[in-house]
């Protein structure tokens, strides 16, 4: 992923307070030599105190023989994307169809090392943390070994600890170009109001003059 000066985070809490509303990605796993890398989109709980993403898999899943080959991962995670017509970002001094159309996303790729975790009372406690996050409302059980409703379930899941090893993060949000050109384009933003339009917006506007 490429990064310029101008879209790097402003520091960590920037990248971390947005992962940690984003919190569905996609774990990238070499394969076995001769085999394809696999590519499982999953639901994860980020512990920024600790370093670390905890998550879970079922237990038929076939990266299983890859990670255990290979424990060095990637999750990405891109949201708040968004496609720019071209005249949004034509020069001020230039003809409108002369403008390059671009896309503006806000993305984070953590380098990780697996744990797996097979242990129940580990998977247990995984799983908790999880529903802890998601779910801080409650409303569900806790889960428990050899208790219902869920301890049954645990043989068929096998957790996942990623040591996060190092993280590139990216808000790709025009903050290099004039303030007119930005101005053009939050405005097409709010005008056309489509999915993720006003997330973006506020990226280019809380990211001025970066």
């Amino acid at each position: 992923m490429l990064i310029h000066p101008w879209d790097a985070p402003h520091d960590d809490a920037e990248w971390q307070s947005w992962l940690a509303a984003h919190d569905f990605g996609q774990l990238a796993v070499n394969g076995r030599p001769g085999e394809p890398p696999y590519v499982q989109p999953l639901h994860f709980t980020y512990d920024a105190e600790h370093g670390e993403v905890v998550t879970h898999l079922a237990r038929p899943n076939p990266l299983w023989h890859a990670l255990e080959a290979n424990p060095d991962v990637l999750l990405s995670v891109v949201d708040d994307y968004v496609y720019v017509p071209g005249p949004w970002q034509a020069s001020p001094d230039g003809p409108s169809e002369h403008g390059t159309p671009t896309s503006l996303y806000a993305a984070v790729q953590l380098r990780c090392r697996a744990r797996l975790v097979d242990d129940p009372a580990g998977k247990a406690s995984l799983l908790n943390r999880q529903v802890g996050h998601f779910q801080p409302e409650g409303g569900s059980a806790r889960v428990a070994v050899g208790a219902e409703p869920y301890g049954r379930m645990l043989s068929g899941i096998r957790g996942l600890r990623l040591e996060v090893v190092t993280v590139r993060a990216k808000f790709k949000y025009a903050s290099h170009r004039p303030e007119e050109v930005q101005d053009r384009i939050a405005a097409g933003l709010a005008d056309r109001s489509g999915p993720r339009d006003a997330a973006a917006r506020e990226h280019l506007l809380r990211r001025r003059g970066t």
